[in-house]
């Protein structure tokens, strides 16, 4: 791995990857700029963990993270240059979200100095994956009312409940979970951040089986799962503090403005394989006017959330906008996916419909019918406009009757052994 402390020129470094790439990587093809070649879901984690450890071998894994652990602490204008030249190389993306983009800034953040040596150097060389045990049952989007809780025994937690929507969790090795640890205080300020290692005795993991056909949502069962205590990230009953912090992560990731993703930002790769303009050829309707007009407005909501993308990350980078203000790329890239899904779906035609085996052109179908996670996914597109409106134009919060009430006084729609 190459270490270094003074910055190499930039475009002395663009021109180093472009000539390593070739070396090092296979090119993508044809090949889903998710998947890449892997064979199937088991096979996508081992590749993905061997090419994450050949960008470290090679000097390019963690660009933005700081050279203490493991990274090479260069400003996002590197990481973005990376991206621009492997464009069309295999990158191992099942790494990006949540590991790198959210997880690891999180840990960063509010990390012990143990936990940061243990932990993001293994991310980087491409030993473990993460996921996030947030969302509950029963919660809703409220992640503060979480139910799971962990009660404390000597120098473990005990967990117990219930997680759900956890991407790709059968697929990790390691999880961020909020748990309530105090019943007798306001919900926000009962909570607790543990590290768990998702593969162990207690943990029951069902995959979800989505309209289109995949299984990455899961959920998970506690049952008297033993977590030491050093594992806690923050303090104890501040979870929400760290929390907020990487619901913030989080949101400029869906966003398209973390400066530690890896490959083509998120409206770059809808412009990709199953982009209008690659429908639009293969249904050879390049030179319909009413085609030509939505490819045009396609790529004008393209580039303009490309542009408020950048705008935003550079502000909340430089302290010109508070961390919150990283929903409004989020809500942007919600509404973007949702009517680029749309447009493809009406240049596809009846082949985007129903399709023969082999037609490429059935993916535009089956991405139309997942369209509403790209308003779910990071917290929903509702949610975003309360963020916006509340944390960044400052306008009063909504009323709530149980802000500050014991939540062990809170109803709610399930049960709990400590209520």
């Amino acid at each position: 791995m190459v270490e270094s402390n003074t910055p190499e020129d930039l475009e002395v470094f663009r021109q180093r990857v472009r000539a390593w790439l070739p070396e090092a990587m296979d090119r993508l093809g044809d090949a889903d700029p998710f998947m890449g070649h892997s064979k199937d879901d088991a096979d996508q984690v081992v590749r993905a963990k061997t090419i994450q450890r050949t960008l470290w071998d090679g000097g390019f894994a963690g660009l933005c993270f700081p050279v203490a652990y493991g990274g090479r602490g260069l400003a996002p204008d590197y990481q973005q240059a990376f991206n621009e030249e492997a464009a069309g190389f295999e990158l191992p993306m099942l790494f990006n979200t949540p590991t790198l983009t959210i997880i690891a800034p999180t840990i960063l953040d509010f990390g012990t100095e143990k936990q940061k040596q243990r932990f993001i150097p293994a991310m980087l060389r491409g030993e473990e994956l993460w996921v996030q045990f947030l969302s509950e049952p029963s919660g809703g989007s409220d992640l503060a009312a979480a139910l799971t809780q962990a009660v404390r025994d000597g120098d473990v937690y005990i967990l117990n409940g219930s997680k759900i929507w956890s991407t790709y969790a059968w697929k990790s090795d390691y999880a961020l979970c909020v748990c309530r640890t105090d019943w007798d205080v306001p919900k926000h300020r009962g909570l607790s951040v543990l590290i768990v290692k998702v593969h162990q005795p207690g943990i029951q993991i069902d995959q979800i089986k989505h309209v289109d056909g995949t299984d990455e949502f899961c959920q998970e069962f506690f049952d008297d799962v033993p977590i030491p205590v050093d594992d806690i990230l923050g303090q104890e009953n501040d979870g929400w503090t760290v929390a907020t912090r990487l619901l913030s992560h989080e949101r400029t990731t869906m966003g398209g403005s973390s400066p530690y993703a890896l490959g083509a930002r998120t409206s770059d790769r809808r412009a990709g394989q199953f982009g209008v303009g690659g429908v639009a050829k293969r249904t050879g309707r390049l030179d319909d006017p009413r085609v030509r007009q939505l490819m045009g407005e396609a790529r004008m909501l393209t580039r303009v959330h490309q542009a408020l993308a950048i705008r935003i990350g550079t502000s909340i980078r430089t302290g010109r906008l508070p961390p919150p203000a990283g929903s409004i790329p989020r809500l942007s890239s919600g509404l973007l996916g949702m009517r680029l899904s749309s447009i493809a779906l009406e240049i596809g035609g009846d082949r985007a419909v129903a399709w023969e085996e082999g037609d490429s052109v059935g993916g535009v179908g089956v991405t139309f019918l997942g369209r509403q996670g790209a308003c779910l996914g990071g917290g929903s597109t509702e949610m975003a406009r309360n963020l916006i409106s509340e944390r960044v134009l400052g306008m009063p919060r909504e009323p709530a009757e149980d802000r500050d009430r014991p939540f062990r006084e809170v109803r709610t729609n399930s049960k709990s052994a400590n209520r």
